[in-house]
């Protein structure tokens, strides 16, 4: 009797291997629990992100600091949720998801709670900009992971369901700093913001659940994947295009306001418009790239659009006009925003060294993030106005479209007609 607990007991301790794994269910209640688990993590990291339009407006007014010296504060954030999910990604295959997970949620309500007690530049760098970025990156990427490990032939529309929720929280957010604003004050405001945060991550906390035992990680990282053009042409034409991508995420608003006149109400509703646009941004691209293109034939003509798209804000001189780009470069912008990684992951042949991979350019990427906006931001109060900034993004945009149509030259040669 002694003997048989005993040897339980050691088979109980032996991690399985690979061959003892299932397969994903590819389905399910359970797994698609995880996918609504995944949106809600999205609706408050992503969400909250993409509502910084709403804040730049709101800081540029109150602490008369410039809008190059405001964008730290959003791309921060930004920076964080790509760099810091290069390691915490890595918490998925330690078997120590929900610690890190945990982690996140109570660093980012921290960092809102603290932003509603600021009152300088200095507090929300710290608050917004640091606890805030490094809670979304502790909860985003390991997330991500383990919802893509319930999915096979439906993980890229599992995946950017999940990612839709940067589109339903860059819509809540910024509709509650309109409507809370005038009556409750910033501090009010933003601790109902973390209110909402607390009761959205209760539900991911409980009902998330890793499906694969731990596992050992590859290295942090690989010098010879440059050596693939097709990794390297990709991984450069990405990081120009969100160079340039978020300065209308952040400076649409404010260019509502000062160019078009727009009152802070109507500046907030724009943003919500430019977020809302996310939810088809995001599913309608993942439908054609699984079931009709191959990801990189999408993610092409969606960075292309979004360049074109930037160089034509020059021209919006009407509330309509500024309406219309909104939708229009919501979609395309948020389309390559939740292609780009199951694209990197699909170029990548040898899959004992994905993981490194989209690490590596995840941190890559997350310079391009660091950067852009307060670029962007300088170059407005350069030229005391948008066109400098606008043509800058805009060539940034259509110089990466071009790179990544050089990563697929160099994956499939000038062939049309290929799924890829």
């Amino acid at each position: 009797m002694t003997k048989t607990s005993s040897d339980d007991v050691s088979q109980a301790q032996i991690p399985l291997s690979p061959s003892q794994v299932k397969p994903p269910p590819d389905g399910g209640l359970k797994a698609w629990t995880q996918s609504v688990m995944g949106h809600l993590v999205c609706f408050n990291t992503w969400g909250y992100l993409a509502s910084f339009g709403v804040f730049q407006s709101y800081y540029q007014n109150e602490l008369g600091v410039s809008e190059s010296a405001i964008s730290w504060v959003g791309s921060i954030q930004i920076f964080l949720i790509f760099f810091v999910g290069t390691f915490s990604g890595r918490a998925l295959d330690a078997g120590l998801f929900r610690p890190v997970f945990c982690a996140g949620v109570l660093l980012q309500v921290l960092g809102v709670f603290m932003t509603s007690l600021a009152t300088s530049y200095w507090q929300l760098i710290l608050a917004q900009g640091l606890c805030t970025g490094l809670g979304s990156g502790l909860q985003f990427c390991p997330t991500m992971g383990l919802v893509a490990t319930y999915f096979d032939q439906r993980r890229v529309f599992a995946v950017a369901f999940a990612l839709v929720g940067s589109g339903t929280g860059g819509m809540v957010f910024p509709g509650l700093v309109k409507g809370l604003l005038p009556t409750l004050g910033f501090g009010w405001t933003m601790r109902v913001v973390g209110f909402v945060m607390l009761a959205t991550s209760l539900p991911a906390i409980g009902l998330l659940q890793t499906r694969l035992p731990p596992r050992k990680s590859g290295p942090l990282v690989e010098l010879a994947a440059f050596r693939d053009p097709v990794y390297t042409l990709f991984i450069v034409g990405i990081w120009l295009n969100f160079w340039g991508m978020y300065f209308a995420v952040y400076y649409l608003g404010a260019f509502g306001r000062t160019v078009i006149g727009f009152s802070y109400s109507e500046s907030t509703n724009l943003i919500i418009v430019l977020n809302g646009a996310a939810v088809v941004g995001r599913l309608v691209p993942a439908y054609l790239a699984s079931f009709h293109l191959g990801p990189l034939n999408t993610i092409i003509p969606l960075a292309a659009a979004a360049g074109v798209l930037m160089l034509c804000w020059a021209a919006v001189h009407s509330s309509a006009g500024l309406y219309a780009f909104a939708v229009l470069y919501g979609f395309c912008a948020n389309g390559l925003q939740g292609m780009w990684p199951p694209t990197l992951s699909s170029l990548i042949t040898d899959l004992s060294r994905a993981g490194t991979r989209i690490g590596m350019g995840f941190t890559i990427v997350s310079f391009a993030c660091l950067t852009g906006p307060p670029l962007g931001g300088a170059l407005v109060a350069k030229a005391h106005g948008y066109i400098g900034a606008q043509m800058w993004a805009g060539v940034a945009i259509l110089l990466g479209s071009l790179v990544l149509l050089g990563a697929r030259t160099a994956k499939v040669g000038w062939r049309i007609l290929v799924k890829v």
